[in-house]
């Protein structure tokens, strides 16, 4: 933006990626129409107008509208997939470095008086992840650690 003069034309892949709101793209869109740099988007022909115009004004503001909503529907949809795989199961993530075998040795050392630090350094996995794994691993067992 600090680089940019009269009579430039910035080159975006769509209005969605120059701000994080509608609201944003707007005020961005309108700085960029008084210091009279054109605005061109790769995906949206359409936003090639002349913003100092009323008309050109209202097709950017529904254009970043539009795009807004873009965004708020593909968020919704990944929120409402995750949700289904949840249901159905599926996790993901990355998987626990703490195996089952693992879990059973941390289970065992612990009862034996080991700390977690001495436990995962023999593991040689994080204290957290010896913590977490215990945990789970009383819930599941009906016991308290």
């Amino acid at each position: 933006m600090d680089f940019l003069r009269e009579g430039d034309t910035l080159v975006i892949r769509a209005l969605d990626r120059i701000a994080g709101s509608e609201l944003v793209a707007i005020e961005l869109i309108r700085e960029l129409g008084r210091r009279g740099v054109r605005l061109r988007s790769l995906t949206e022909p359409f936003l090639d107008v002349d913003t100092s115009t009323p008309m050109g004004e209202a097709i950017v503001g529904i254009m970043a509208v539009l795009a807004q909503l873009r965004v708020a529907t593909i968020r919704d949809n990944t929120v409402r997939g995750l949700a289904h795989a949840r249901s159905q199961g599926r996790v993901g993530g990355r998987p626990s470095v703490m195996t089952p075998e693992r879990v059973e040795a941390a289970g065992q050392m612990r009862e034996q008086g080991s700390s977690l630090a001495e436990i995962a350094r023999v593991l040689g996995v994080s204290k957290s992840s010896v913590a977490r794994a215990l945990e789970r691993r009383g819930r599941a067992g009906g016991e308290c650690m």
